[in-house]
């Protein structure tokens, strides 16, 4: 645990973050989990058992994370930003009927590139999201 908790902090130092007590807890929890979670559930998570984040605080965290390519946010459904520590690429799966959001490997997709466009477009990035019914739901 202690091991875990250094990392975390030499991290952050690693990418010129001042290692904060929340941003500690926002990046821990969500190096911990693999839903790709809301602010608000972030938020109700770190307040489970001691209420000492706010909203803002959360967002913050988030963008100074983010900013420094720990976290990335990832839009799933229109007006719903989610995020995820885990920033290699990779595609999502997303169930429509209860909501689950599971990662999909890069090279699930073999033959999807930037080089297919046509003429004039420069493409630098995509990612693919699958929409569907989760095993647990069909």
């Amino acid at each position: 645990m202690q091991e875990q908790a250094n990392a975390i902090i030499q991290t952050l130092k690693s990418k010129g973050l001042r290692v904060t007590p929340q941003r500690f807890a926002v990046y821990a929890n969500l190096l911990s989990r693999t839903d790709h979670p809301t602010v608000e559930q972030i938020l109700t998570d770190l307040n489970k058992d001691f209420p000492v984040s706010s909203q803002a605080t959360i967002y913050s965290s988030l963008q100074a994370l983010r900013d420094a390519g720990l976290v990335r946010e990832v839009l799933l459904q229109e007006g719903v930003s989610r995020y995820d520590a885990n920033v290699q690429p990779h595609h999502h799966f997303c169930c429509h009927q209860c909501g689950a959001i599971e990662d999909i490997a890069w090279d699930t997709f073999k033959f999807i590139g930037l080089k297919n466009l046509r003429p004039g477009l420069r493409g630098e990035t995509y990612e693919v999201t699958v929409q569907g019914l989760c095993d647990r739901c069909h």
